[in-house]
């Protein structure tokens, strides 16, 4: 049976009751509600797609890590959890947090400062049509395709709960998010991410307190783990407890088995290539900044989310762990069983460890509060992924290439249709997403297809003035397309249709790829460069460092703001934490 045929009605994972389903509804008229009062605030595009830049830090800096509090990081690294333990820290630890702070220290001024509307408009300042129009197809394509895996483990938890069939369930969740961002655009998104935030926090640290103490707190969690690992059959290949219970060096996320490799694997793939493609070039995260009503709240918006992300691991990842151990299920899958049942109905899978985490340990009222936190953390996801597609889709494609110089009027209706287009697409791109087991791989190929070059090409287009437009389309498609090829020939990046040639597989195919991607994009990038003409120094004020005044890049009344207040001592506070959770770990 396929994944979207669904279950009958009264087949439910999760057996909720009237107080739980009573909390999950008076979420939803909070979510609505949002939506409503936000709409009363549009009154032309820029209200719409960028909330007027009028939001405090404290608020882009929640909204900015809720935007990516979705699938990834709630069923994708619970996932990860349960099945490779506690490497999966490296995510956020190196995979996050270094990159974010960079973007607010570095990068945040160039994009507000210069007033574009999005991530792929800087590029049309820098490069022209060539590189503007590959970076704005492709980032079009990659929140559909990213929208729809939200969308189906959204769907997934409707299912669970109320036993519908998976389409249907698809279908409501997709009608909830598209009313409340077709109303109120972007600040209808932000402040309900900034609701979510809280909300799915409340979710799942009772759900990690409650799964700690039935195993015995962490240590009795590790001796458990240490217990599976050593008592699985070898058929199973289950990592080593060791790998399990340390980050470094990380073998078995990578899937190297050479610990330098593993290391090497992590820091550049992960760390560089794919964290800082990421969070620096990826306009659903910079969107949220953008809004900002200042410079300095820009700058400071993903530092301010850096502080809640280094510790989201906590409340996501060991979840997953004491699911394996916990949930028979789980532990019968990790061990290389079948076991039959799971949110999707065709056997379970590692994103279902929270689910049946949730269904063993939490009282109905808790139940009630968890799955209202899933639902936002899907919905959080969604969002972000159509809200930051409805801007790029109507200013950059719509208006640049197929109808210019209309009303700002008109270019709000095209917004809201591209809205509506991008969820129902969203419905289909969410029948792809239902035949991964473990959604991070799938997303972290997507990463290395479409963050990874646009990466290359930003950083070395914003700190070298002699690259040149040719260069930014040649250099950003070359690399694209080398990261597809790479990810054919790995083992199982595409299921059954990938070779096998380069014998990697899972997470380190994708960090394999992004590297491939960037390699490529840079040399292609400097070789084109030195054959074509550069754009004057003149033109280049505002787009690459060397010839932007200091002056542009700050806040002249930041100041004579409190040490705490300011953006590079926030940022030194993060960056030490960082380390020190790291070296604990």
């Amino acid at each position: 049976m396929h994944a979207l045929a669904g279950l009958p009605t009264a087949d439910t994972l999760i057996d909720a009751n009237v107080v739980d389903y009573f909390i999950i509804a008076l979420y939803f008229v909070f979510v609505l509600g949002i939506g409503v009062m936000a709409r009363r605030a549009v009154s032309d595009s820029i209200d719409f797609f960028l909330s007027g830049r009028s939001l405090p830090a404290w608020v882009t800096g929640l909204a900015f890590i809720s935007a990516n509090l979705g699938a990834v990081e709630i069923m994708g690294m619970s996932a990860n959890g349960a099945e490779l333990g506690i490497s999966t820290v490296h995510y956020f630890w190196v995979g996050a947090i270094p990159a974010m702070l960079f973007l607010g220290v570095v990068m945040m001024p160039f994009y507000y400062g210069s007033k574009v509307r999005s991530v792929p408009e800087f590029m049309f300042r820098r490069f022209g049509t060539g590189a503007h129009l590959v970076n704005a197809l492709s980032f079009a394509l990659a929140q559909l395709l990213i929208a729809g895996v939200n969308l189906y483990l959204l769907g997934s938890i409707v299912h669970a709960l109320l036993g519908w069939p998976l389409w249907v369930a698809l279908l409501v969740a997709a009608a909830i998010v598209l009313s409340y961002i077709t109303l109120g655009g972007l600040s209808a998104a932000i402040y309900n991410e900034v609701l979510q935030f809280f909300v799915i926090v409340a979710a799942l640290l009772p759900l990690t307190l409650i799964g700690l103490h039935r195993v015995g707190g962490y240590q009795g969690l590790k001796d458990k783990v240490a217990e599976f690992a050593a008592s699985a059959p070898a058929s199973a290949a289950v990592p080593p407890a060791g790998q399990q219970l340390e980050s470094w060096p990380g073998q078995a996320l990578s899937g190297f088995d050479s610990p330098v490799w593993s290391i090497v694997g992590i820091v550049f793939g992960l760390g560089f290539v794919l964290s800082f493609g990421y969070w620096t070039t990826n306009f659903v995260e910079v969107q949220r900044a953008m809004a900002s009503n200042s410079i300095s709240a820009a700058r400071k918006t993903p530092i301010i989310g850096a502080f809640p992300k280094m510790f989201v691991p906590f409340i996501v990842i060991l979840p997953g762990m004491v699911a394996a151990v916990l949930v028979k299920e789980i532990a019968e899958l990790k061990a290389g069983g079948s076991p039959a049942g799971g949110a999707s109905g065709e056997g379970v899978k590692y994103n279902d460890a929270l689910l049946l985490l949730m269904r063993d340990v939490l009282p109905n009222g808790l139940l009630g509060v968890a799955i209202a936190g899933l639902l936002a953390a899907f919905m959080a996801g969604m969002a972000a992924n159509i809200s930051a597609f409805n801007t790029v889709f109507s200013y950059d494609l719509w208006q640049r290439y197929i109808r210019k110089d209309h009303s700002d009027d008109y270019y709000l209706r095209i917004g809201r249709l591209a809205t509506v287009a991008a969820t129902v697409i969203a419905i289909g791109t969410a029948v792809v997403a239902s035949s991964f087991s473990n959604v991070m791989d799938y997303l972290q190929t997507l990463f290395g297809f479409f963050n990874a070059p646009l990466f290359a090409t930003f950083i070395l287009g914003m700190f070298w003035k002699r690259m040149t437009a040719t260069a930014g389309w040649v250099g950003l498609s070359a690399g694209t397309l080398s990261a597809v090829l790479v990810a054919f020939l790995t083992e199982d990046a595409f299921g059954d249709v990938s070779l096998g040639v380069i014998p990697i597989g899972g997470q380190g195919a994708a960090f394999l790829a992004a590297s491939a991607a960037f390699v490529v994009d840079i040399v292609l990038s400097i070789v084109v460069s030195l054959l074509t003409q550069p754009k004057p120094a003149s033109e280049l004020r505002g787009l690459v460092y060397s010839e932007t005044p200091k002056e542009d890049l700050v806040d002249p009344h930041e100041s004579r703001l409190p040490w705490y207040q300011r953006t590079i001592p926030l940022a030194g506070v993060a960056l030490v934490l960082v380390i020190i959770l790291n070296l604990a770990f």
